[in-house]
């Protein structure tokens, strides 16, 4: 199931950003290494509720700055 959700995660993260898959590792930093602005983060946390049906708090956000951040808390929240 963690190898499903960190593709799924990766493809949608990739599709967004346009960024090819083989770019994006658990420890690429969306803000430094990828250049995301605020509206491209704000896309990726509605795709990312929107997937997996559950809300991030305002408050998390900022908390996630990686792959491997989103992958952990998609895990927390769907367990």
């Amino acid at each position: 199931m963690s190898n499903n959700i960190e593709e799924e995660i990766t493809k949608m993260v990739s599709e967004i950003l346009e960024v090819p898959v083989e770019q994006l590792n658990p420890d690429v930093d969306f803000f430094k290494d990828l250049d995301v602005d605020s509206l491209k983060a704000i896309e990726i946390v509605a795709a990312f509720e929107k997937m997996y049906r559950i809300i991030v708090p305002e408050e998390d956000i900022p908390k996630i700055h990686n792959l491997g951040q989103l992958v952990e808390y998609t895990k927390n929240k769907t367990s």
